[in-house]
């Protein structure tokens, strides 16, 4: 079985659990595809079920999800078309990091690996997308990170911390983001932490995008700090 024999539903799955499991480091559970996917439990158990048949995922009822070797190679297909269509959209065509992600998912069930190659040599082998998630080579390898990563949630007032990905699951906060010119690459300071656990932080790399000055202040929820990944500096 190729992954063109696959079902768009079965592909998108097996994105989303390697998506989790790249973003949370962890053990995926059911509920987390749940609610990435915003269908009902008993759906997604359904879906489950039919990955578990096919050899591309294990799991054990109210255990973990797993990629098996198959379904992470079809993962890996899947998420490497996903995020150079992302970037050809935002460095060719000038949509927004905020416009990509439902297009890219539309688009990754019909273009060939063909395309997609020839997408990846026009845009000269990019190895991150717009969101700074890491694009997976053609063998299925994934570049390594410069360092360790954590949320922005996590880091100290007072720390200054570089920018290495953003979710793209919330077209909103990735335009606020950009109305601050914050985005991966550029370094940020946490000024301080409020209540309710909020953060403000500011832009502290002069060379971010657009040129923009650091100093205005960002206050961010900690479920928004959470889906922007950070290094030490």
């Amino acid at each position: 079985m190729g992954i063109a024999e696959l079902s768009s539903s079965a592909q998108d799955y097996l994105k989303v659990i390697w998506d989790l499991q790249e973003w949370d480091k962890g053990p995926v559970q059911p509920t987390a595809v749940a609610e990435r996917t915003g269908m009902k439990q008993s759906t997604v158990s359904g879906a489950l079920g039919r990955l578990v048949d096919a050899g591309l995922v294990t799991h054990r009822p109210y255990g973990k999800v797993e990629l098996t070797e198959t379904g992470r190679r079809y993962a890996v297909i899947m998420v490497r078309r996903h995020r150079l269509l992302e970037t050809f959209l935002v460095q060719v065509l000038g949509y927004g990091w905020d416009e990509v992600h439902e297009e890219a998912d539309s688009l990754e069930h019909a273009v060939s690996d063909k395309m997609v190659d020839r997408i990846d040599e026009y845009l000269g082998h990019p190895t991150a997308d717009p969101h700074g998630d890491l694009i997976p080579s053609a063998e299925g390898d994934l570049p390594l990170l410069p360092t360790t990563t954590r949320p922005l949630s996590e880091v100290a007032a007072g720390l200054t911390v570089r920018v290495q990905r953003v979710s793209d699951e919330d077209p909103r906060m990735l335009r606020t983001l950009s109305n601050y010119h914050i985005g991966p690459g550029c370094l940020v300071q946490v000024k301080s932490r409020q209540a309710g656990d909020e953060l403000a932080v500011s832009l502290s790399d002069t060379q971010s995008r657009s040129g923009s000055a650091p100093g205005d202040l960002l206050v961010l929820s900690q479920e928004q700090a959470a889906l922007i990944q950070v290094s030490p500096i």
